[in-house]
């Protein structure tokens, strides 16, 4: 299954699911629409390049996809034939189960597993995985070296760390979050289901240049070729441009090295290596 036709079918379950359309936005304000979708899409294609189109055995692969949310990129992988594993401290948890019997009409909902734990109380056994996906997730673990660290052993050897984050650079965002928390991006919250307090990064987003030092410290390297900045335009310019054509030139700008590109892409992906 394409990425564009996973979205055409959640827009359709999101008219069902109607608790996540605060957080997906899609069925909202029709102005930032395409700009949404092609956020959205962006991602998803960079996760089938590497996770569906990049490998043959799909069946034999073990993927951790920490933090996984609603499940949507675990959906998204096993509509195409990809078994994986979740976990999330997310308080809609809950829903993941009515979305498995939505895509199940789709796809063998059956190859996503997902569990309600937090990263430090269970570690995977060494070795684990192939592939460990954290989106939007990174800039919320801590301490983050000894996360960095459960990843590294959980790893196969040459087993990757597949990243979809902010854009630690991004010049508007870290206004943004200023703004929010000021300097306090460390905190604790009280996890009810776990009934005790957990310590998460308040948004604490990072530059590639940053990631990538605390990647090397913790014995993985980024993958030159696999680093991609997503998202340039702002919902404004989708007034006067059609949405392929801005598409078209964000991966043209994002291509070349520059300030355009570290400062004013909000998203940022790549791929950590284990050494």
């Amino acid at each position: 299954m394409s990425p564009e036709q996973f979205f055409e079918l959640m827009l359709e379950e999101l008219e069902v699911h109607t608790e996540m359309q605060p957080y997906y936005k899609f069925l909202g304000n029709k102005s930032s629409w395409h700009f949404r979708r092609n956020y959205f899409l962006e991602r998803l294609r960079y996760i089938k390049t590497y996770l569906v189109d990049g490998n043959k055995d799909k069946r034999a692969m073990a993927i951790w996809d920490c933090g996984c949310g609603y499940g949507t990129t675990c959906l998204f992988l096993a509509m195409n034939g990809i078994r994986t594993f979740g976990t999330t401290l997310e308080f809609y948890f809950d829903t993941i189960r009515k979305r498995t019997e939505y895509w199940s009409k789709y796809g063998d909902t059956s190859l996503f597993t997902c569990t309600y734990e937090n990263l430090f109380d269970n570690r995977p056994a060494p070795g684990s995985f192939d592939w460990i996906i954290v989106q939007d997730t990174l800039h919320h673990l801590e301490p983050i070296d000894q996360a960095l660290q459960i990843f590294h052993d959980s790893l196969k050897e040459q087993g990757k760390i597949l990243s979809v984050e902010e854009n630690g650079s991004n010049l508007i965002q870290r206004l943004k979050l200023f703004k929010y928390r000021g300097n306090k991006r460390i905190i604790t919250f009280w996890d009810e289901k776990l009934q005790k307090e957990i310590l998460i990064g308040n948004e604490n987003i990072r530059s590639l240049a940053s990631w990538d030092r605390l990647f090397v410290k913790n014995d993985f390297h980024i993958l030159p070729g696999s680093i991609r900045y997503i998202r340039y335009y702002l919902p404004v310019h989708y007034k006067f441009a059609s949405p392929e054509r801005l598409l078209e030139r964000e991966r043209s700008i994002q291509a070349k090295k520059g300030i355009r590109r570290e400062y004013f892409f909000f998203g940022l992906n790549f791929i950590a290596e284990k050494n």
